[in-house]
């Protein structure tokens, strides 16, 4: 009889370290749930706010493209002006293209270089050094 007790007392043991360790469990899987509920909720909020977020985007592109259909248009030659310019711009790039990305010297024209022969005969002729540096001469000590 004495070893039947003795299992009891062993198995009454056995019992309790289960029942400690469901406790345990228990309470493990209740914070997780409720890590769970947190997080869910934040994302709700952020998934709001995103929402929020997008329908005032949208809102502006809308009064965006509104703005633009009901923007005034420019005036013919303006836009005849602004097509030409472009034009030019696409036929010299090509030519500026390396001094642009900073490889190497502008490209001199023909019309340029003679615009710069001209200034530098006219520098040559008048040695008046105010006028060499555009400044008014100093004037002369007392």
């Amino acid at each position: 009889m004495a070893s039947y007790t003795h299992e009891e007392f062993e198995l009454s043991q056995k019992h309790e370290d289960i029942l400690g360790k469901r406790a345990l469990l228990l309470q493990q899987m209740e914070a997780h749930y409720e890590q769970q509920k947190a997080k869910k909720k934040q994302q709700c909020l952020m998934s709001q706010a995103a929402k929020e977020r997008n329908a005032q985007i949208l809102k502006d592109l809308q009064n965006a493209e509104k703005n633009l259909q009901t923007r005034q248009l420019l005036h013919p030659d303006i836009i005849n002006l602004e097509t030409l310019y472009w034009a030019s711009v696409e036929c010299k790039l090509p030519e500026w293209e390396q001094y642009l990305l900073g490889k190497g010297q502008p490209p001199v024209s023909e019309t340029g270089s003679l615009l710069r022969q001209q200034k530098l005969k006219t520098r040559q002729q008048d040695s008046s050094p105010a006028q060499c540096k555009g400044k008014p001469p100093r004037p002369k000590p007392r």
